[in-house]
């Protein structure tokens, strides 16, 4: 049983921590966001600020999940699902772009974080007690 519960808390560990890496991407996409905007590399710079404002944003949200992950609460797990589902498909985007530089370290992560948020451990531990749901 001690077993089953190590198992859990790694396989959570993990989910958290790729949630967590997925965050600090999302922090570096902004600063290079930033950078060509300095340089000139942008259409527009109030289009590019805007932009840059939304991945910081959805940054901060995606950093509450994995934070929501590693206390193992259970309204975190369907973000965490739903954030690497979309991890996922900007991945392949950028596969078929080309891009693998950014594509396959994106695509292992989200193949990682649904591994780990979707173990029988991580499902137990971030379940409601009783499998009820709030009224």
């Amino acid at each position: 049983m001690g077993m089953r519960s190590a198992d859990g808390n790694h396989m959570l560990s993990v989910a958290a921590a790729v949630v967590a890496l997925e965050a600090v991407g999302l922090c570096v996409a902004v600063v290079a966001n930033a950078i060509d905007d300095v340089d000139g590399r942008t259409a527009t710079q109030s289009n590019a600020v805007a932009f840059m404002v939304l991945e910081f944003v959805v940054a901060i949200g995606v950093a509450a999940i994995a934070f929501g992950i590693a206390r193992a609460r259970p309204w975190s797990r369907t973000p965490a699902v739903i954030v690497q589902v979309f991890t996922a498909m900007i991945a392949i985007w950028l596969l078929e772009a080309h891009r693998y530089d950014w594509g396959l370290p994106a695509l292992l992560l989200a193949l990682a974080g649904l591994a780990g948020l979707l173990s029988p451990a991580s499902l137990r531990a971030l379940s409601r007690p009783g499998g009820t749901t709030p009224r």
